[in-house]
C-alpha cells in the first residue's frame, strides 16, 4: 500500500491524500505538479527514476488506511 506522503519533497507544499496532484517514483519519493514539470523535468532527483501521477485515496477509505504524516521536505537543506 502506497504510503501517501504529505508533503512535496523539494518544496513543502502540502500535498493531500484525498486529491490530486501529487507525483511519484518508484521508491514513492513525492513532489508536487510544479516542481515535477519545472525544475525536476520529470525525474526524481533521488532515484532518477520517472514520476508517475499519484493516485488519490478515497476519502472514505482514508479512516482504515490513514495517509503518512512523516514530512519529507527539509527547508534550507
Amino acid at each position: 500500500m502506497l504510503e501517501m506522503r504529505p508533503d512535496c519533497e523539494r518544496c513543502g507544499i502540502d500535498l493531500p491524500a484525498e486529491k490530486s496532484g501529487a507525483h511519484i517514483c518508484s521508491f514513492e519519493c513525492t513532489f508536487c505538479s510544479d516542481c515535477k514539470a519545472g525544475p525536476l523535468a520529470g525525474s526524481c532527483p533521488n532515484c532518477g527514476g520517472e514520476l508517475r501521477q499519484r493516485p488519490v485515496r478515497a476519502t472514505a477509505l482514508l479512516v482504515r488506511f490513514p495517509a503518512s504524516t512523516e514530512r519529507k521536505y527539509k527547508a534550507n537543506a
